[in-house]
């Protein structure tokens, strides 16, 4: 049983145990994977280390793309998700796995990797220009990285209040009132997931010595986006790892009577289908260890 928040995230509460919503996440997931994995222009025997393996998305992607002679090393903080990665992988003697964090890779050897990936993993480091170095360290001369990162500075900045992307509406001020339940109580928890942008992912790579530096970036503002689902379900999403599902953060933030309001409102879109509209930025960055002179 997983017992430790990345895990319990990863496997339950970033889509409330629906299956449904589950399926619905999988086609951002599987086009974040393909975007990271096409920067990565992985040869059928490379070595990739996937950092912050999480489940597998990228890792067992990369397996896919790899010939007999290629290998993955799922690493992430969590030992429960490298033994969700250990029981997907089934005994495939390409995979490994090792415990270690983005910004401390000491059970990866010097220049033995030829691609480090990471998906939505610098974003919960606040030692990320650390990390930066630990990827260039890791590869041989002429290794890649490939990454992908959320920016979530841009929705901080335009959009910090519409929690649910649905704009104005009349119950405003229930929601902020929910809102700042994330805002006052994780402030610090999740600093690192609102400290940097696009600019700063590419001065970091750069810093750290990389050379072929490529950054894609994305922004939406107001885009329009799936409706709200099943409003029940969604109560038991949690938005990120490190913070109440928002359910929680509702019993939290309103009184019986506000909590109906808001319930009756949003259960009413849920069966209207009425739109949601997404603001977000995304950066995918690609970059390569020099080769050796002489």
């Amino acid at each position: 049983m997983a017992t430790d928040k990345w895990a319990q995230w990863l496997l339950t509460r970033r889509d409330g145990n629906s299956e449904s919503l589950r399926a619905r996440n999988a086609i951002d997931l599987a086009a974040f994977r393909d975007g990271v994995l096409e920067g990565a222009a992985l040869a059928a025997d490379d070595v990739v280390l996937d950092v912050g393996c999480g489940t597998g998305l990228i890792g067992f992607g990369a397996l896919d793309r790899l010939g007999p002679d290629g290998r993955v090393i799922f690493s992430d903080v969590s030992l429960d998700v490298l033994d969700e990665c250990r029981r997907t992988a089934s005994g495939d003697g390409r995979c490994s796995f090792v415990v270690a964090s983005a910004d401390d890779l000491a059970g990866i050897a010097d220049a033995s990797v030829d691609v480090v990936t990471t998906r939505s993993v610098l974003i919960y480091s606040d030692r990320k220009a650390a990390a930066f170095a630990e990827f260039f360290r890791v590869l041989r001369p002429g290794g890649r990285i490939s990454l992908f990162e959320p920016i979530n500075r841009l929705v901080e900045q335009l959009r910090p209040d519409d929690l649910f992307g649905m704009g104005d509406s009349p119950v405003n001020d229930l929601i902020a009132k929910v809102r700042d339940v994330y805002r006052g109580t994780t402030e610090e928890t999740t600093r690192p997931m609102m400290d940097f942008d696009e600019r700063d992912l590419v001065d970091w790579a750069v810093t750290a010595g990389f050379e072929a530096v490529e950054l894609d970036y994305r922004a939406r503002v107001d885009v329009p986006a799936d409706p709200i689902g099943d409003w029940e379900t969604l109560k038991c999403v949690a938005p990120n790892p490190l913070v109440p599902t928002y359910g929680e953060a509702i019993a939290a933030a309103l009184t019986d009577d506000e909590r109906e309001r808001l319930d009756t409102h949003m259960s009413a879109l849920a069966a209207a289908g009425t739109p949601t509209r997404r603001t977000m930025a995304t950066a995918f960055l690609r970059a390569r260890r020099p080769h050796e002179k002489g």
